[in-house]
């Protein structure tokens, strides 16, 4: 059979399977058995079948592709909501294109997607780690959905984040119903989205009880950072609880507070945010409030497929996934 006449139908027919499985097993997609799926790529390589995605984009005027743009693609959150999204579409039958935002000048929003307008996209999730400059001001075109990972809620497009204030909110009760008489707060940097709305989240809990902001440490997310803020919360006469905004700093914390002659939870009890250290460091002792990034991901993803199907997905509603509260024993119950 020329290999230029190969259909997705003539595979199907050939595997035994239908265009939807042979469709998947084209665009990588893990939702199909490995058995099914050799039995599929069998077929391709005896009829010399190759996808042609110019052919489909024209046919269905779709090209089954969406844009993520991110900064810091190490980072644990973004990585962990990068791969959300890429398994997400995957599975049903998307492929991703990814592009980076570390160096980009403009810092708008109309900069970061003019970035990936000219490729063959369907549509496009934008991981928002920093602020835009025309966050509130920005128009989409017609042409591309957009979805943004934010917390805050945007009137041109749909956005998902994980709930980065509800983290804050949900550790300063813990604590206070643990007895304690404040909590301090270890954050994240200036420029981070998240580490600024756990910031308000943090300082809004206290003073809806009545209790004045103590002085706050701000680190870098890394645990060294953590570390020096453990050093100097040592001398902090009625640090009794520490919130930290990411677990490397809690845990960097802890170490610092021992270091300094502090009893971790006995003299000091400590939660984090994100549950990233979970199979890194043995016999974890840290209480973390879990972020299921996987699950924006997914989310966003959805979102996304919805608007390419036609479906109208709300904009202007804080959309946001809770955290997971998980209990490891770094949390002392004072009397």
């Amino acid at each position: 059979m020329d290999r230029i006449s190969v259909s997705l139908q003539d595979v199907a027919k050939e595997a035994g399977v239908s265009s939807q499985t042979v469709s998947r097993v084209a665009n990588g997609s893990a939702a199909v058995r490995p058995g099914t799926r050799r039995k599929v790529e069998v077929a391709m390589e005896r009829l010399g079948y190759r996808p042609n995605y110019a052919a489909r984009a024209l046919k269905s005027g779709k090209f089954n592709n969406v844009g993520v743009l991110l900064s810091h693609m190490s980072a644990y959150g973004n990585a962990r909501t990068l791969e959300g999204i890429v398994s997400a579409a995957a599975d049903n039958g998307y492929s991703t294109t990814i592009r980076t935002l570390d160096n980009l000048q403009d810092r708008s929003l109309s900069g970061a997607l003019k970035l990936v307008e000219q490729l063959p996209l369907d549509g496009a999730v934008v991981i928002m780690e920093r602020n835009f400059t025309d966050f509130n001001q920005f128009k989409p075109s017609r042409d591309l959905p957009v979805v943004l990972i934010s917390e805050e809620p945007a009137n041109y497009c749909p956005t998902i984040d994980s709930d980065s204030y509800g983290c804050s909110t949900a550790a300063v009760d813990y604590f206070l119903s643990k007895g304690h008489k404040t909590v301090y707060h270890i954050a994240g940097p200036s420029t981070s989205r998240a580490a600024q709305s756990r910031i308000r989240g943090w300082r809004d809990a206290l003073a809806q009880v009545g209790i004045p902001t103590p002085p706050m440490y701000v680190g870098d997310w890394e645990a060294d950072s953590g570390y020096q803020a453990g050093l100097a919360l040592a001398h902090e006469h009625d640090c009794t609880a520490v919130y930290a905004a990411n677990d490397q700093m809690a845990y960097g914390a802890m170490l610092g507070l021992r270091a300094a002659g502090k009893r971790v939870p006995e003299d000091v009890s400590i939660i984090g945010v994100d549950d990233s250290l979970k199979g890194v460091v043995p016999r974890l002792e840290l209480t973390t409030l879990r972020l299921k990034f996987k699950v924006v991901g997914n989310e966003a993803f959805s979102m996304i497929e919805r608007q390419c199907n036609g479906e109208k997905v709300p904009s202007g509603i804080k959309t946001v996934i809770p955290p997971e509260f998980i209990d490891r024993g770094s949390v002392r119950e004072l009397n």
